[in-house]
């Protein structure tokens, strides 16, 4: 009998490219299928036929064992490191049972792009042994399981702009990485992310990757992969990047938390071999992916104990206190129900609501409204200062190869094409961003808010090749502020069980319309929805005060 195809589900194909770009993909997609065993295959059936949902096929696979099951369902992060410290369990099950769950994550999502579970199971032992021969861990997260988006570099591995043509096999780590090693993490893939890592649609020449809740929906990007095996629980702590909402918009898609801190909070060096124009004026930050508030504290405990900005002089070296920093007796908490461009889908403002109504319930919460503030002028400049040669880099990035351009990366560079805008035009575009940022902080003191409360994205989960607009994200983005993201437990309900209202309402603005639209066509059942909480600029400390203050009433774990 001839051996089984890799089960790869997708539901929506990617664009083909010229012959001679296929034979490259398909190489790439079968490097990826060749290093996971057969044994690890789900089934012909579930293949063929998966459900919408496919969150509790790992668990029911049959091909993970009771303990794997209990090892990554059963502990976050912080559990985990604990555990392996106090010998409850060895660093080699941990690297085990998680490395096979993503495999299975990948099949069911396409959120891999690396799986390298021997070079796992290797460390992993090397570290039981250390701790069996020493007595102590060789760091706080020593066993740790940790993924890590694609472009990250990690020594051995492949890392890429998202495109076939910037492929590099990188021979050291970079500084993120080799802190979270030094830490005692063990790595053991490598996660999906889109073409150009620049939309909100994880589509790669390796596939696309589907939402876990429904796998006819996104499952956001940029580090949609991330997101995916998170959810599925095949990491419980992954590394993303965000320029945009690419954290943040996945985490909510899939239900998880990430954390995008103040631009050059945590070390970013040797992320990109090349680095990326738009960081002329838009700031990129990274940040943790996880399953529970404490890991994102952890996480960032831990990496800015470690002092990157000794290496890195572009890291501020802000001391971090987060969960144990003062908090307030009374927290002023501004819920921003829309942005004055576009009003979100009916599941979001339901969360907005369900979120409202705990805090009014406490005495130790100051609700109030936060006004919309220049969202729509926030986004149009965003989208040129992306990209100040035109899209020229990424176009010839594209034609080396005879990679075609997907739908959502041309829709990402549409309004900046052209001629290269040169140094004039980006000073101008500075100016610009400088100015909106003062007149912005002077809003918010005029709202008199500690933070704000507001949507991840339009919508929930979007379908496929839909992420046109990313307001609820960029915007912060562009005014440099900190913003974690939270589960609720609201679900989007069956397609016509819930609607705007009133439903005759009119759009506040065009893309507003097209949002509507795009809802009534959609069918968004059992996505998740999370929210967005944000603080003012360096605020990062304030931002996990305030977290901890709203954990209680807002059911956070």
């Amino acid at each position: 009998m001839p051996p089984r195809k890799f089960p790869l589900v997708q539901t929506v194909p990617i664009e083909q490219g010229t012959p001679e770009f296929e034979v490259i993909r398909e190489s790439l997609v079968q490097k990826l299928a060749d290093s996971i065993p057969n044994e690890y295959y789900i089934s012909q059936a579930v293949y063929e036929n998966p459900p919408k949902d496919v969150t509790a096929i790992p668990r029911e696979c049959g091909i993970l064992t009771a303990e794997e099951i209990a090892i990554t369902e059963e502990y976050d992060a912080t559990a985990l490191a604990q555990a392996i410290a106090s010998r409850k369990l060895t660093a080699v099950a941990v690297a085990t049972a998680f490395a096979k769950r993503a495999a299975l994550a990948s099949q069911l999502t396409c959120c891999l792009t690396e799986w390298f579970m021997d070079e796992a199971v290797e460390r992993a032992r090397a570290l039981d042994e250390y701790l069996e021969r020493t007595g102590t861990v060789v760091g706080p997260l020593h066993g740790v399981p940790v993924s890590i988006k694609q472009h990250i570099r990690i020594a051995g591995h492949w890392s890429a702009y998202g495109y076939v043509s910037s492929y590099v096999l990188d021979d050291k780590d970079c500084q993120m990485v080799a802190i979270l090693r030094k830490l005692g993490a063990v790595f053991y893939c490598k996660t999906n992310q889109p073409q150009s890592i620049m939309h909100l649609e994880s589509a790669s020449p390796l596939g696309r990757v589907l939402n876990p809740f429904n796998i006819h929906l996104s499952a956001g990007g940029s580090t949609g992969g991330e997101a995916a095996l998170v959810a599925l629980r095949g990491s419980v702590l992954g590394v993303g990047t965000d320029i945009g909402g690419s954290v943040r918009c996945p985490a909510g898609f899939c239900g998880i938390y990430g954390f995008k801190p103040t631009s050059y909070t945590l070390p970013m060096k040797d992320f990109l071999p090349n680095g990326f124009a738009a960081e002329l004026n838009v700031l990129c930050s990274t940040g943790p992916m996880c399953t529970s508030l404490r890991d994102m504290d952890l996480f960032m405990s831990l990496i800015l104990g470690e002092r990157p900005y000794l290496e890195d002089p572009r890291v501020i070296p802000i001391q971090w206190s987060g969960e144990a920093a003062p908090r307030k007796a009374s927290l002023r908490v501004g819920f921003l129900m829309n942005d004055g461009d576009i009003q979100p889908q009916p599941p979001v403002t339901r969360a907005l609501n369900w979120a409202r109504e705990q805090l009014l319930s406490s005495f130790r919460f100051e609700v109030t409204d936060f006004a919309p503030w220049g969202a729509a002028r926030a986004v149009a400049n965003i989208r040129k200062a992306y990209w100040p040669d035109g899209g020229a880099g990424l176009k010839a990035s594209l034609a080396a190869t005879g990679e075609p351009m997907f739908k959502m990366t041309q829709w990402i560079i549409k309004d900046a094409e052209g001629p290269d805008i040169g140094a004039e035009g980006v000073h101008q575009q500075r100016m610009e961003r400088d100015k909106f940022r003062l007149d912005f902080a002077e809003h918010w003191a005029a709202q008199n808010v500690d933070v704000v409360i507001c949507p991840v994205f339009v919508g929930p989960a979007c379908v496929h090749d839909t992420s046109y607009y990313w307001n609820y994200t960029a915007f912060w983005n562009y005014v440099d502020y900190p913003a974690a993201v939270v589960p609720t437990p609201i679900r989007a309900l069956a397609k016509g069980e819930e609607g705007y209202a009133p439903a005759n309402a009119t759009p506040l603005s065009e893309r507003c319309k097209h949002v509507r639209q795009l809802w009534e066509e959609g069918d968004f059942e059992g996505a998740p929805v999370n929210l967005q909480i944000v603080a003012r600029r360096y605020h990062d400390n304030d931002l996990f005060a305030a977290l901890e203050s709203l954990k209680a009433a807002l059911n956070l774990s």
